[in-house]
């Protein structure tokens, strides 16, 4: 889309500029061989170049009538071309595309700490439809232009391009965005645009996905901080179906990002901030099972070690990241906890 756009704008630039020379020799021309003052020379050239059939401003000389002639010539050929230019635009939504595509930079530039999803197919719907559940920034870039519509229709931020490429990421925000995701289609272009990315901004979070397991060390090495195999998770949570149900019912409520009432467990993460008064106290001091009725599961620190089931005398520590279990009201107390707010 981005090189679409630029063709756009540099053939109507070819045609403004055409144009605009046109009347500026037209003009100069009757000016400095006829002896016109500057209205009558510019009077004469628009009608000329647009063969309207006006009558002549004075009777021309010789030199004047070959000027003319080149002028109709060279003048005529410009506005036709023009006006097929400017016609195909409009009837084909070109000059719309162009309007859209500029506002969609416009929202762009304004993102900060927003997703950057690369391909739009099952998966990366999937990963959409859920960002937009929990209303996170997001923008979509896609090489397949029959996606377009759809992505029009959703209201999602998005790019028909190549996510490969570096001026595409850059459009995208890249260096003011939280996280990438690759899932396209192909395990070596995944490893291409996590590469490109890491280059791009070396803080990025990004996930990749991989469809071959023999990839998944080629992701980390290019940068992935995670590599996601949907085919491994797959038959992961089959075998666990068939082996121990009991326990995948568990896990598929727990994992649940439904928002009603029927999801009767949530697991969350939540960051515990300097101004949280869980600061310094232990999980037994700091009652949250009581205050809450969250379960903590896990305690990530900062350093990303990751304590599972913590102690009751563990001490809480600002950028903690507790992994919580419970429903989304008592989560909600929780949150307030880890943000000060109570």
């Amino acid at each position: 889309m981005v090189k679409e756009y630029d063709f756009i704008v540099k053939k109507l630039k070819i045609v403004i500029l055409l144009l605009i020379s046109i009347i500026i020799i037209g003009t100069l021309g009757f000016h400095y061989l006829e002896g016109m003052n500057i209205i009558d020379a510019f009077y004469m050239t628009i009608i000329t170049v647009s063969t309207v059939g006006y009558r002549e401003v004075k009777e021309l000389d010789v030199i004047g009538k070959i000027f003319t002639s080149f002028l109709i010539l060279f003048g005529v050929s410009t506005v036709a071309y023009g006006y097929s230019v400017i016609t195909t635009i409009v009837i084909e939504g070109e000059l719309k595309q162009v309007w859209v595509f500029k506002r969609r930079l416009k929202m762009l530039k304004k993102l900060k700490d927003h997703y950057i999803i690369c391909g739009y197919g099952r998966m990366g719907s999937y990963i959409c439809r859920k960002l937009a559940q929990e209303n996170l920034p997001f923008v979509v870039i896609e090489r397949n232009k029959e996606l377009s519509l759809k992505l029009e229709s959703e209201g999602y931020l998005h790019l028909i391009d190549d996510s490969s490429r570096e001026e595409v990421l850059k459009e995208a925000g890249i260096d003011r965005a939280k996280a990438l995701v690759s899932v396209v289609s192909s395990d070596a272009d995944n490893v291409f645009i996590v590469l490109t990315a890491r280059q791009l901004n070396p803080d990025l979070f990004i996930i990749s996905r991989a469809a071959e397991e023999s990839s998944e060390l080629k992701m980390y090495k290019a940068g992935a901080n995670k590599v996601i195999s949907p085919y491994k998770i797959g038959g992961e949570r089959m075998a666990l179906a068939i082996l121990k149900p009991s326990v995948l019912d568990f896990i598929e409520i727990a994992t649940s990002t439904a928002k009603s009432e029927d999801a009767i467990l949530k697991m969350e993460e939540i960051l515990i901030t300097k101004n949280s008064p869980l600061c310094g106290k232990t999980i037994i001091e700091s009652k949250i099972r009581e205050t809450t009725g969250v379960i903590i599961v896990a305690v990530k620190k900062s350093n990303e070690k990751m304590e599972f089931n913590p102690r009751p005398n563990y001490k809480i520590e600002p950028n903690d990241i507790f992994i919580a279990l419970g429903s989304s009201k008592h989560l909600s107390l929780l949150e307030d906890l880890a943000y000060g707010k109570v």
